[in-house]
């Protein structure tokens, strides 16, 4: 993948609306499934963003509606976020200064581990690894700033200019 895109601050990156694509991979039965929606980040009350994602997820052929929240919380370093689920649980530290980071989380025998990637200004990506007794998966998310949509970009690597 080429170089990673900086972020001093991630709350201020991760604000507004992205368009999501996930792929999920079962590793031990070969399945395969897609999430297609929106994330939205927006301002709570009490500091930190609120991630509400929603969109249509795509399993064995059988296609539901999804959606799941997360807290993105301020985190204990200037630029950095404390995630928690939406009620409130712990999930992981983010940290971008770099364009990438590494996060674990245990839930129960199984870890889930994930490596978040900025590409640039409206692009960014997760792969979750989760590995255990009770599960074997691949989970790969794209981003993009539906802001860059609207810029007529469409079909195009290019970053948004300007």
């Amino acid at each position: 993948m080429g170089e990673f895109w900086p972020v001093p601050d991630v709350l201020a990156y991760l604000a507004g609306s992205w368009r999501v694509r996930r792929t999920v991979r079962d590793l031990a039965s070969g399945d395969e499934g897609a999430f297609s929606g929106t994330t939205d980040f927006g301002a709570l009350p009490e500091g930190g963003l609120l991630h509400t994602e929603s969109g249509t997820f795509t399993w064995r052929g059988v296609a539901r509606p999804a959606e799941r929240t997360l807290r993105f919380l301020p985190g204990p370093v200037p630029g950095t976020a404390d995630v928690r689920f939406g009620d409130g649980r712990p999930f992981h530290a983010l940290e971008l200064t770099t364009g990438r980071y590494v996060a674990d989380h245990p839930c129960s025998a199984d870890l889930y581990r994930g490596e978040f990637t900025v590409l640039d200004a409206d692009r960014w990506r997760t792969v979750w690894r989760v590995g255990g007794p009770a599960k074997d998966l691949v989970l790969s998310t794209d981003y993009l700033r539906t802001d860059y949509l609207r810029m007529d970009h469409l079909g195009t690597d290019s970053p948004r200019v300007g």
